[in-house]
């Protein structure tokens, strides 16, 4: 019997920069040929392009299939400019910012995958531009303000001084933040701070309506509102990703190979 080969690594090239409208550089990636269709990655919060895709098989399958793949890291994360101030970070500005990329690469229709805040970026992206998005795979969409939920001050007074943070959610937040090397945990502060009582929620009176598929993982505390949140869109689709919580989910072969269907 011949030996099976080893998956390809994917490799990472070195970033390109897009300018925001503020002047903040956003951290890109091209991978396939240029003239292909192309699929938009967007990551989740303090999570990367190389995390969330590279890593987990996404860019390898994608132009496997023969799409282009343009990743981005969002404001905040990544190798992109990482503001520590608040007021840098909104649904606007996330939006903005991927326009930017979209002008810059000469890209006008894509297929978008997003997870966490990546997806819930996505969502805003195709109700505000659906000229630009034809079709979305929207993964653990966040509903509810999960950011709420942080302990602002715990977190800073840890980033800042050391201090021991004793509410859970937000020790599950910092552990989340120091998992990915290079993280600024006062920029993702800065962040949270940002859009927790914002335009943070998705809203359910204005879907988008192009073919979107959800998909959250079982195990994940937001299930159901993920589940309710895609009945409200037209022309969603809900996808169970079985026996996977919020931060596990993008690795879910499951999920890759529901999303590769669906965006094709």
């Amino acid at each position: 019997m011949d030996a099976v080969a080893p998956l390809v690594r994917t490799e990472m090239p070195r970033p390109s920069y897009i300018m925001s409208a503020e002047g903040y550089q956003i951290a890109t990636y091209s991978w396939g040929e240029p003239d292909a269709d192309t699929v938009l990655c967007v990551h989740g919060f303090a999570s990367s392009c190389r995390d969330n895709w590279v890593d987990t098989g996404w860019v390898r399958m994608l132009t496997s299939a023969g799409y282009r793949v343009i990743g981005v890291d969002q404001r905040g994360h990544g190798a992109s400019d990482k503001p520590h101030d608040a007021e840098a970070y909104s649904m606007a500005a996330f939006v903005g910012d991927l326009m930017a990329v979209l002008d810059t690469y000469l890209v006008d229709d894509v297929r978008y995958l997003g997870y966490s805040l990546g997806a819930r970026v996505g969502w805003q992206l195709a109700v505000d531009a659906p000229e630009h998005v034809g079709r979305a795979v929207l993964g653990g969409i966040p509903d509810g303000r999960p950011l709420g939920r942080l302990r602002i001050e715990q977190a800073r007074a840890y980033a800042e001084h050391g201090t021991p943070v004793e509410d859970m959610v937000t020790q599950n937040y910092v552990r989340l933040a120091e998992r990915v090397p290079d993280n600024d945990l006062r920029a993702l502060i800065g962040l949270a701070e940002g859009m927790r009582f914002g335009d943070a929620d998705p809203d359910p009176e204005r879907p988008p309506q192009q073919p979107v598929l959800f998909a959250t993982g079982t195990e994940d505390a937001i299930l159901e509102r993920s589940r309710a949140l895609a009945a409200t869109a037209p022309n969603g689709t809900f996808l169970e990703i079985p026996g996977r919580h919020h931060f596990n989910a993008p690795g879910s072969r499951v999920f890759r190979e529901a999303g590769l269907e669906f965006l094709a």
